[in-house]
């Protein structure tokens, strides 16, 4: 099978090259900062930004959420199945 994305050089404007679940931490930032994040079940997601400002804002179910977010933060996140879309 032949890959589209072998010679791609990583671009913001084009596809996640990896999609990694969220487990939400008040400390923890996540392994890479996520271009979106990708919601299963709606509720609250309180995140920090890639720009370090810390966002609540409520989704619906299979919500994506096209924020750069380097946290999901456990306090005040109500949703579950969170992803965070990402180029690795």
């Amino acid at each position: 099978m032949t890959n589209p994305f072998q010679s791609r050089s990583a671009d913001l404007g084009g596809p996640a090259t990896d999609i990694l679940p969220v487990t939400p931490s008040d400390t923890v930032d996540l392994s890479h900062v996520a271009l979106a994040l990708y919601v299963e079940r709606g509720g609250v997601i309180s995140f920090v930004t890639e720009r370090n400002q810390t966002r609540s804002v409520e989704v619906a179910d299979f919500t994506i959420l096209p924020v750069a977010t380097r946290r999901v933060n456990a306090a005040g996140t109500t949703a579950i199945g969170i992803h965070a879309l990402v180029l690795t």
